[in-house]
């Protein structure tokens, strides 16, 4: 290497460059550090030497590899470039560097490569800057905190806009490997559409559907469905499938999603998939499935007697809703015997419909129910429809005589007093007047948790006509008022003694 210097730098003798040139580079190969081959370099350059400095650099480059990078090394090559107008050379080695030095170590190297294309650069330039050093930002988040998934996602995002797929799928592959420490759900809900985000990047930017069905197999088996599971993941799975124009794959996948974590979005989705393809004795298997899973599910009851209902099996959808009602838990009673009423309604089943409210009233004596008969019988246009309808009123108000809430008995009496006003004589209407209860102001002693005494509050209370007539009590409290109201006439006419004077004069 000596003679090769030599040889190459054998006119420059007479100004004693050459023995300058040796000594330093036996400097650099007995003390290899990265000033003695910046100096080395440097000095080169002083002298003109400026293919003999660039050769100095890019030995210094090779000798220490990538193993023993030094961003001070590149730094200094790429502002040697810069002095010699080479953009272009200044840019592949800031961009070779910082591709491979750690970026916690490449904190002056970034520096000075954001300088340099804010003066030499373009917009694209100043924008791989940008997104270069937003890289570094979510690089060293992720480090900090390997399931900070929120900064998982925002480095995806920037890698998706302006990367290769196997950067993106490199990114993909690391976050993922951060499975949450737990299993608890509320811990995976995030990580889960690190899973999700991937499968769609792989479907619908990288149109590669293979690649796309491996993701959501592996995402499937990772789950731990004995403890949760994640119905979004197994539907869109089954979405894909179906996109991919392979329904056996798609079925295998809900059915298998069905045996291992049965879950009401699951059913749902995949009945709602079987009505699609028009399947509907795959639906009606399905619901069967469903129901034993759920038997107290109102609201899968009655999308089975209406599905029943659309296919125009009539006995069908009423022995389905038979079978619900006489389930003995229900989660809503009331919606799934509203639903058995109207469906008897819109097959005009009138006596079908009279029969279901009377054994909904053995169950319940709830005053909308009363109602509800009522309006009912007035809808259907029988010749003796307001006298039926009257009634089930005079019928509701005995009922409800011992009913300890009295603000249903006065909805009942409103209701009543409605329907007479607008149908009945005024006979009719002066009677249920008569029924009305008075309202009046009470009060009663309040108590605290610890049995302590807290005070009173008032409130008022309904006192109805035909309770008063059968309780002294009460009686006794209407003479106490027309009384009182006796004496406060009284006392007025004693302070205006001249007023019967005044009135017989005049």
């Amino acid at each position: 290497m000596l003679s090769l210097i030599i040889r190459t730098k054998s006119s420059f003798v007479q100004d004693g460059w050459l023995e300058i040139s040796l000594n330093i580079h036996a400097l650099v190969i007995v003390h290899p550090d990265v000033k003695n081959w910046i100096k080395y370099a440097r000095f080169e350059e002083k002298h003109g030497y400026i293919a003999h400095a660039r050769k100095v650099y890019e030995r210094a480059v090779e000798f220490f590899g990538e193993d023993h990078m030094d961003e001070n090394l590149y730094v200094a090559f790429a502002k040697f470039e810069e002095n010699q107008k080479e953009s272009e050379r200044v840019r592949v080695i800031y961009k070779y560097a910082l591709d491979r030095i750690s970026k916690q170590h490449a904190q002056e190297l970034f520096k000075n490569y954001t300088i340099f294309e804010k003066k030499y650069g373009d917009r694209r330039g100043i924008e791989d800057i940008i997104v270069n050093k937003r890289r570094f930002q979510y690089e060293e988040e992720v480090k900090a905190n390997p399931h900070n998934y929120d900064a998982w996602f925002d480095y995806l995002r920037l890698v998706e806009s302006d990367t290769d797929a196997n950067t993106v799928r490199e990114v993909y592959e690391r976050a993922i490997a951060n499975i949450p420490p737990t299993k608890e759900k509320r811990h995976w809900k995030r990580y889960i559409y690190l899973w999700i985000n991937y499968a769609l990047y792989e479907e619908l930017d990288a149109k590669d559907p293979e690649r796309t069905r491996q993701v959501y197999q592996a995402c499937l088996e990772l789950i731990p469905h004995k403890k949760f599971t994640f119905a979004k993941i197994w539907l869109m799975y089954a979405q894909f499938e179906i996109r991919q124009k392979n329904l056996p794959m798609a079925r295998k996948a809900l059915g298998t999603s069905i045996g291992k974590s049965p879950k009401l979005k699951l059913f749902k989705g995949y009945i709602e998939l079987e009505l699609q393809l028009r399947e509907f004795d795959r639906c009606r298997k399905l619901y069967e499935k469903f129901l034993e899973f759920t038997p107290e599910n109102c609201t899968t009851w009655i999308k089975f007697a209406e599905l029943e209902t659309i296919l125009g099996d009539v006995d069908r959808a009423r022995a389905v809703y038979e079978l619900a009602i006489g389930q003995p838990r229900l989660d809503m009673p009331e919606v799934l015997w509203k639903s058995y009423i109207d469906f008897e309604i819109e097959q005009e089943e009138y006596d079908k419909t009279r029969n279901l409210y009377r054994r909904l009233l053995q169950r319940t004596q709830h005053v909308k129910v009363w109602i509800s008969l009522a309006q009912f019988e007035l809808t259907t246009g029988a010749e003796d429809t307001l006298s039926k309808c009257r009634q089930i009123y005079e019928e509701a108000n005995k009922t409800l005589r011992n009913c300890e809430e009295k603000e249903e008995r006065l909805m009942l009496l409103e209701s009543w007093r409605s329907f007479e006003e607008e149908f009945g004589p005024e006979s009719a209407q002066e009677r249920v007047a008569k029924l009305m209860p008075e309202r009046v102001k009470k009060r009663r002693k309040l108590q605290s948790e610890d049995g302590s005494d807290a005070g009173w509050e008032e409130y008022y209370d309904y006192i109805f006509p035909e309770d008063a007539a059968n309780q002294p009590n009460l009686k006794l409290l209407a003479m106490a008022k027309i009384w009182k109201k006796q004496q406060k006439n009284d006392e007025e006419e004693e302070q205006d003694p001249d007023k019967d004077i005044d009135e017989s004069t005049a």
